[in-house]
């Protein structure tokens, strides 16, 4: 079966992956002497990750995604597997030694996804100290309160040359996206503008919308979409769904019934 969806290199467009592009821009083309780290920053679902993956292959970067666990030698490990080192050292002081000969010698950005799971003295200090001695771009990414987190560290803090703040999803964002989620189907205004309220500026959720849809409007038959259309069908916000009737938290007797009668 052939597809014949629209190439979705639409996400460039975007415009908080324009915003972390011109971050990793002004960080390779700093003046000398200039500190090399940046933060891109901003509330879960403005598609941080997905500017993060785009610059990832654009700028060709070590893109790592921190974990909660493993403290600085995972994070040292993932690195270098990411540079492609084929044998890790063991001890955490080689591999920072790994890490920033492979850095230095590539002169690869290097991305850190999830960096609120990473602001420990350790392992916070480690990766200055790889910006330190490789020069390369250093880009930290997470959460709203990221920035006021690492101030905690002066030194890292005072080297970061630009701090870059997701933005909320716009109605030019759902243009770029619908020809990825709802291919062949044309919105109207009225429904763009009210899946974009829904999704509360959220480009996971304008993307979950869209999704949802297409694939309302091809169970109905239909190549235009628009408030008429799609009627009092709720769109997907993230809220989570009320406790139901008879469910709600200390009363469980109807539940004890049906797993008994089950």
């Amino acid at each position: 079966m052939s597809d014949d969806r629209p190439p979705i290199n639409n996400v460039a467009a975007l415009a908080n992956v324009s915003r972390f592009v011109q971050l990793v821009i002004m960080l390779q083309s700093r003046a000398p002497g200039l500190p090399g780290m940046g933060c891109f920053y901003g509330p879960a679902g403005l598609g941080k990750t997905t500017a993060g993956v785009f610059g990832t292959n654009k700028f060709n970067a070590c893109h790592v995604e921190a974990l909660p666990f493993g403290g600085t030698k995972k994070l040292l490990e993932m690195i270098v597997v990411e540079l492609g080192v084929a044998r890790p050292a063991r001890t955490v002081a080689s591999l920072f030694d790994q890490a920033a000969y492979e850095l230095a010698r590539s002169d690869r950005p290097l991305i850190i996804d999830e960096a609120d799971q990473i602001l420990t003295d350790r392992t916070i200090e480690a990766v200055r100290h790889l910006h330190d001695k490789t020069q390369v771009p250093v880009i930290l990414m997470g959460e709203e309160t990221l920035p006021q987190q690492l101030k905690r560290w002066e030194r890292v803090a005072g080297r970061m040359l630009s701090w870059v703040a997701a933005e909320e999803a716009t109605l030019a964002d759902v243009d770029l996206l619908a020809p990825i989620y709802a291919p062949r189907l044309t919105l109207a205004s009225d429904l763009k503008a009210a899946l974009l309220t829904a999704s509360r500026g959220s480009i996971r959720h304008v993307s979950t919308n869209l999704a949802n849809v297409a694939s309302i409007a091809a169970m109905k038959g239909i190549a235009k979409m628009g408030m008429a259309e799609w009627g009092k069908t709720a769109f997907h916000s993230g809220d989570a769904p009320m406790p139901r009737r008879g469910l709600a938290q200390g009363d469980v007797s109807g539940a004890r019934v049906r797993r008994a009668v089950a």
